[in-house]
């Protein structure tokens, strides 16, 4: 971008991913995602326009849209960031070879990683399949390179078009969302709000001392760092996530969580990378293994898993927060990803596909990358990862507090009885005003 004399910001929403469906017929990106997304692209031409610049906003293909302008501009260059997986892939190559027809080309950057691919110490066909050793291999060669400099003035060259409006959930036949959650107030799209939380995160209220221990808490605002959706979305650079860090583990204190923030942003490049390696075989029912998948089709088990509506509280109620507010906290979503895959033992697809429609920090790699583990075909040899459902509830919402939030109907029952609704007798169904398979579903499968 040094030899640009101008460079005129361009943002177009994909018609494919906000109005199209994935091939289990969910939407490709549901209210939430679709909500965050807008507000990150207001947010993002408020700030371009203090800096003396504007963004062109477009609603369709990127490839029509994007040629359209280079065309019309006569620019020299499109930059984008280069992604891997297979949909982006093919809107990248197909504008990459309309621009080639008038003479211009794609300047890719590569700026949603921690690491540049070009520090790591072995090519991307070679990353080891194994995280732990990667993360090993990574720590012990190369450094993290310091953010790019946020530019104070960004010129907009002297043109006469159309700015473009931005969307709304009407544009794309969505609903609008109340904010009756805290998650639904919190996540607002956009660099300024994650600035600011990220601020609150670390120096404000420091909960990243404390964030190895409530990193798996259930309820509330303040457990983990409630990054993801920024990072996902791009409002936000892992890079300037891991500055932040630094400065406050040299101003404050380093510890064992301030390492923890560290070492999940390296699973986050680690999925990339896989998914790099592993191409499309990370959406397939093999996975990178290739191990065969063994499922039943059973539409009514899935349709209770999606709606929340099991008969165990501790994965409806993970199931309902993501419903309401498109948000699950990593352990949720671990157990209700094990809880389809090995005790209902359905096709781990349909959950992966239902995420990625429903989630706000939905990340193809990410999302698929856990998948693949948690259905025992990805890369890792390790192929057991069961989560026990009553075991892994009392851990993690010892008193209920979270189960009773999103499952008004098992409010009253005593701690003992609340993650396991299906021992109560009809004298204490009585007792405790619950009517099983009325008031509260019966369990759909026993374990």
């Amino acid at each position: 971008m040094n030899k640009c004399k101008n460079v005129l910001p361009v943002f177009v929403f994909d018609e494919r991913i906000f109005m199209g469906h994935t091939k289990f017929g969910f939407e490709k990106s549901a209210k939430f995602r679709t909500k965050f997304i807008i507000e990150s692209v207001e947010d993002l031409r408020k700030n371009l326009k203090a800096k003396g610049s504007d963004l062109i906003i477009r609603v369709g293909k990127p490839e029509e849209e994007i040629f359209k302008l280079a065309e019309q501009l006569k620019s020299s260059w499109v930059f984008c960031n280069r992604e891997r997986t297979d949909e982006e892939e093919k809107v990248q190559d197909k504008l990459e070879k309309k621009l080639w027809s008038i003479g211009q080309e794609i300047k890719y950057n590569r700026g949603k990683m921690l690491y540049y691919t070009a520090d790591l110490p072995f090519p991307v066909s070679q990353v080891p399949d194994v995280f732990t050793t990667y993360r090993k291999e990574i720590e012990s060669t190369i450094s993290i390179r310091q953010p790019l400099p946020i530019p104070e003035i960004i010129d907009l060259p002297e043109i006469d078009i159309d700015r473009g409006e931005v969307p709304t959930l009407k544009t794309f036949g969505k609903t609008d969302i109340a904010s009756k959650h805290i998650e639904n107030a919190k996540f607002r799209g956009g660099e300024t709000a994650v600035i600011k939380h990220l601020h609150d995160y670390i120096w404000n209220q420091q909960a990243i001392i404390n964030y190895k221990e409530s990193r798996n808490d259930l309820f509330g605002w303040d457990f983990s760092t409630k990054l993801s959706p920024w990072l996902s979305s791009g409002c936000i650079s892992p890079k300037y996530i891991m500055e932040e860090v630094k400065k406050f583990e040299r101003e404050v204190i380093k510890n064992d969580s301030t390492y923890w923030v560290y070492f999940e942003l390296m699973w986050r490049d680690y999925f990339r990378l896989i998914g790099k390696k592993y191409g499309n075989k990370i959406f397939q029912i093999n996975g990178p293994s290739q191990n065969k998948f063994k499922f039943t089709y059973d539409n009514e088990a899935f349709e209770a898993w999606k709606t929340g509506n099991t008969g165990y509280p501790f994965i409806d109620a993970n199931m309902r927060q993501l419903n309401a507010t498109g948000f699950m906290s990593n352990r949720g979503r671990q157990n209700v990803a094990s809880f389809l895959v090995n005790d209902l033992k359905l096709n781990w697809l349909m959950g992966a596909e239902y995420f990625e429609s429903l989630l706000i920090d939905y990340d193809p790699c990410s999302n698929y990358g856990n998948w693949n583990y948690i259905a025992g075909v990805g890369c890792d040899p390790r192929e057991d990862r069961y989560f026990n459902t009553l075991s892994q509830a009392k851990r993690y919402d010892p008193q209920g507090e979270f189960v009773r939030y999103w499952i008004p109907a098992v409010k009253s029952l005593p701690t003992s009885m609340v993650h396991n609704p299906k021992v109560l007798n009809k004298d204490e169904q009585k007792q405790f005003k619950i009517k099983l398979g009325k008031d509260y579903p019966t369990a759909i499968v026993e374990i």
